[in-house]
């Protein structure tokens, strides 16, 4: 059994705890061993939104298969806006880590994690109001701008307020498979189920905004498996419809064929690797193009 642990500070925001709470009650609802637990360091917590929350005051016993989660609370500046975090708690979180335990964080709650230490030396992020402050406050960290989460020595940290359900199915995903995950964000209705590399204006966010179960399920093989050869025949058999039905729907519901959709990611990939300082050639054969040509080509086109 995996205990995940909210700890709620005043001003939380709702959807920063509301949103990752929910991906891990889905996930036990089928089956997965998670116990939700809220903690904060007094028995009640205002929120962001005003709607007042209880919570205990007590830790359970943590062990590495745990989950420590921080949402984030409103605020113009992490400075001015902080809720004060008491010692005992900074501690918490050190020792949770420290003992080989995952600790994470929605929002500005990595000052949080900040706050105890956990950022040196590594990658995070925040939302994007507050990023540019994160590093001032912590110039050990390595602040990453435009991903909606990081992941570094179980050390997690995502962007803005909704980003919260990325970094949970994230780790569904991580623990029990991205099948698994899937139908978390199905249940939801979740279907933008984006990596923590991909912006916000990503094309898994872009092409998602439809309700065709069938279409959706064939956007999850192509999101999987963007880089390998994946024919029409073999989506179509997956899905349990004719290759005709799925161009058809998919189309409808998208806007483009199943191909032009994988190409939409691939080239969305091997801009990001391009602009990281991959060779076009090393991008290229990084999302599956055989013949780099295809790659200018289809750059050709959007430019």
């Amino acid at each position: 059994m995996s205990h995940i642990v909210f700890f709620l500070v005043p001003g939380v925001h709702l959807l920063d705890l509301a949103g990752p709470a929910q991906v891990f009650s889905t996930a036990a609802d089928f089956g997965h061993p998670y116990t939700l637990a809220y903690v904060a360091e007094q028995p009640q917590i205002s929120t962001a939104q005003g709607l007042p929350l209880t919570a205990g005051l007590d830790w359970p016993e943590l062990g590495p298969e745990d989950l420590i989660v921080v949402p984030g609370w409103r605020t113009g500046t992490l400075a001015d806006g902080r809720p004060a975090i008491g010692a005992a708690s900074l501690q918490v979180l050190r020792d949770h880590h420290a003992r080989g335990g995952t600790v994470a964080s929605v929002c500005s709650g990595a000052e949080a994690l900040g706050q105890a230490g956990l950022l040196d030396g590594r990658h995070c992020t925040t939302h994007h109001d507050v990023q540019d402050e994160l590093a001032l406050r912590h110039p050990r960290a390595v602040v990453v701008r435009d991903v909606l989460f990081t992941a570094d020595d179980r050390v997690i940290t995502s962007a803005g307020i909704a980003s919260g359900i990325d970094l949970a199915l994230h780790l569904v995903a991580t623990r029990h498979g991205p099948a698994a995950a899937a139908r978390v964000a199905r249940d939801m209705v979740v279907y933008a189920r984006r990596n923590g590399h991909e912006p916000q204006s990503s094309a898994m966010l872009r092409h998602r905004s439809h309700l065709d179960n069938t279409v959706h399920r064939a956007q999850d093989l192509i999101d999987a498996r963007f880089d390998q050869p994946l024919p029409l025949a073999t989506l179509a058999a997956a899905v349990g419809v004719s290759e005709r039905t799925l161009t058809r729907l998919f189309s409808r519901s998208t806007g483009l064929t199943p191909l032009r959709y994988q190409q939409t990611l691939r080239l969305e990939r091997a801009q990001h690797l391009i602009s990281h300082g991959a060779t076009l050639d090393a991008a290229a054969r990084s999302v599956g193009f055989e013949d780099p040509r295809m790659l200018r080509r289809l750059r050709a086109r959007t430019a």
